[in-house]
């Protein structure tokens, strides 16, 4: 059985996932693979300079990802750009770690599992949801962010909560 776990940003995916791999059970974290999917020489990591170019590194060349953060939330051409790039290669990782767990279910944590039409690829969707108001203020003290990105980031996953519950 595969489960889509997602739920909005700061939510508390992350510590429903961690019970869950505290009883064994395989959980796989989709933005930890879209973060890997653009390392250097990671499959992204070209792709994303020839569509995005060179601004976006910074000394180091590694992706500044606040850069690029701000960007994708306020740019919808330049989100779904991003998308192309990384949704395949996150697909491909997601179906590797499925076909190698073992545990008698897999949970795929995926924060887009809506936004990305993948609900019919999971058995079961467990949503994680709070209110708002503790959304932010769990988001802006992990990421060192402000109100309005993370209202920014908020909007897309927010809209469709009516839609999530209908699916489950």
């Amino acid at each position: 059985m595969i489960i889509g776990l997602t739920g909005g940003i700061g939510s508390g995916k992350s510590a429903a996932a961690s019970f869950f791999m505290d009883l064994g059970i395989s959980v796989l974290d989709a933005d930890d693979v879209s973060r890997d999917a653009l390392e250097i020489n990671s499959p992204g990591y070209e792709l994303f300079i020839n569509a995005f170019g060179s601004s976006y590194l910074d000394k180091n060349n590694l992706i500044d990802r606040a850069k690029l953060r701000s960007t994708i939330f306020t740019n919808k051409d330049k989100k779904l750009q991003l998308e192309n790039i990384i949704h395949p290669i996150v697909k491909e990782s997601i179906l590797d770690f499925i076909k190698k767990s073992k545990s008698p279910y897999t949970i795929i944590m995926v924060p887009l599992i809506f936004e990305t039409n993948t609900a019919k690829n999971y058995s079961r969707i467990l949503i994680i949801d709070c209110d708002i108001d503790t959304q932010i203020s769990r988001t802006i003290h992990r990421d060192a962010q402000n109100t309005s990105e993370v209202m920014n980031i908020n909007i897309t996953v927010s809209s469709n909560k009516t839609r999530a519950i209908k699916y489950c």
